[in-house]
């Protein structure tokens, strides 16, 4: 089976699961998919142990689009710059502080929390896992998915100031996720030791590096797009943009995801106020959203049939319904310290701790850099526990956003 055949697949599955969902479940798009495709998937692993060989069939489509660079080296860059692109920049500047709190001190102190407290925990479960491979687990668990955390807060009818902090946090720190993850993996996987202040430089160098690009981006970008004044030409600018400039990212080994992200903050800001014109902007808006519902859509899609190729079994299951506990608590932690300490310098609603808490979203991002590490043991069971986290994240916290959002303002 070639590559175009697996993908010619994968669009007329989603299709075909965004119809019955639209049609008679009625679910977010993207929790709607993920839902049906995971029961799909269960389904045929039913079958498999029944004596069909439909789940082989599913897995030779599965293999010929490897996840994790289907999406960290394919279509994030897309979703990336079409979140940050429809982000309000002035709204973003008012909670600039709780935003840069939470996406760098708190992705990096979840890391050492999670890590810790699940190497502390591992011996109730009777597994034995190395220290580093927690901390390399909790590097990939700690940020919040923009993906997740997008599809499903749109149109949830929380308050503007909020909405932007949570969306804001999710879009920055999964760049710096990607960063603590590549660093903890170095020490973890490298043939010779990397000490902390090498670990800590390679991760200046990533974060502020990617940042610096992606201002030159923006500025490149908003140039382009004053001067023309046909959206065909302006959607071909920002798809090379945004496809160059991640490929750029890469290249000189700065956060790629950060640089997309500052680019389309400022592309859609400056760029929507004093270089798009109005004649050409509706049709922009439209074309990104429209690549980012669909494209979402694909994901969730594929996460569903992720669950053929998870290795479950017992003690990494055990742990992962437990880890779901522990990530939430320390999301709480991580959200309540900021937040209670800059409640004088801005404001905070009464239930933002409970809202932000919840709301922060696992997605396809943690699974792709679990899927990225090197085959073995510890490969297996951070897979099994970061899946069971994200179908936890996506199907329950994703589908019970609205009532908790709905209770908050009721009292």
């Amino acid at each position: 089976m070639t590559v175009i055949q697996a993908i010619s697949i994968l669009l007329v599955f989603t299709a075909v699961l965004l119809y019955v969902n639209h049609r008679w479940v009625g679910l977010p798009a993207a929790i709607g998919v993920m839902l049906l495709s995971s029961l799909f998937s269960l389904c045929l692993l039913i079958s498999h142990h029944l004596g069909f060989g439909i789940a082989e069939y599913a897995e030779q489509i599965l293999a010929r689009m490897d996840f994790s660079k289907l999406l960290v080296d394919g279509v994030l860059c897309f979703l990336l710059f079409a979140g940050a692109f429809h982000v309000d920049l002035s709204d973003l500047l008012k909670s600039k502080w709780i935003v840069g709190i939470l996406a760098t001190f708190g992705v990096l102190a979840s890391t050492l929390l999670v890590g810790l407290a699940l190497w502390l925990s591992l011996g109730l479960f009777g597994i034995e896992l190395p220290l580093i491979f927690c901390f390399l687990f909790g590097a990939l668990i700690s940020p919040t998915d923009p993906i997740a955390v997008l599809s499903v807060m749109r149109d949830l009818g929380m308050p503007k100031p909020l909405e932007t902090e949570i969306v804001s946090e999710s879009l920055f720190n999964d760049g710096v996720g990607v960063v603590a993850f590549i660093v903890v993996s170095s020490m973890a996987f490298a043939q010779t030791e990397v000490g902390l202040p090498a670990a800590s430089l390679l991760f200046l160098k990533e974060v502020l590096g990617g940042a610096l690009l992606g201002v030159g981006m923006g500025y490149v970008g908003c140039r382009l797009l004053s001067e023309i004044d046909d959206y065909q030409v302006e959607i071909l600018l920002t798809l090379a943009l945004v496809m160059g400039g991640y490929s750029l990212g890469s290249a000189v080994e700065v956060s790629a995801p950060i640089a997309v992200v500052v680019a389309g903050l400022i592309i859609g800001h400056s760029g929507r106020t004093f270089a798009i014109k109005q004649s050409t902007r509706t049709r922009l808006d439209t074309f990104w959203s429209l690549l980012d519902k669909s494209l979402n859509s694909v994901l969730f899609a594929l996460i569903g049939l992720e669950l053929l190729l998870i290795p479950f079994h017992g003690p990494s299951v055990a742990v992962g319904l437990f880890a779901i506990l522990l990530v939430l608590g320390v999301r709480l932690i991580g959200v309540s310290l900021p937040v209670l300490a800059l409640k004088p310098l801005g404001a905070f609603s009464p239930h933002s701790i409970k809202i932000m808490t919840w709301g922060g979203l696992r997605g396809g991002i943690s699974i792709a850099l679990a899927l990225s590490l090197p085959a073995g043991a510890e490969r297996d069971f951070i897979l099994t526990a970061t899946y069971i986290i994200v179908l936890f994240s996506v199907l329950v916290q994703g589908l019970t956003m609205r009532r908790l959002i709905a209770w908050t303002k009721a009292t």
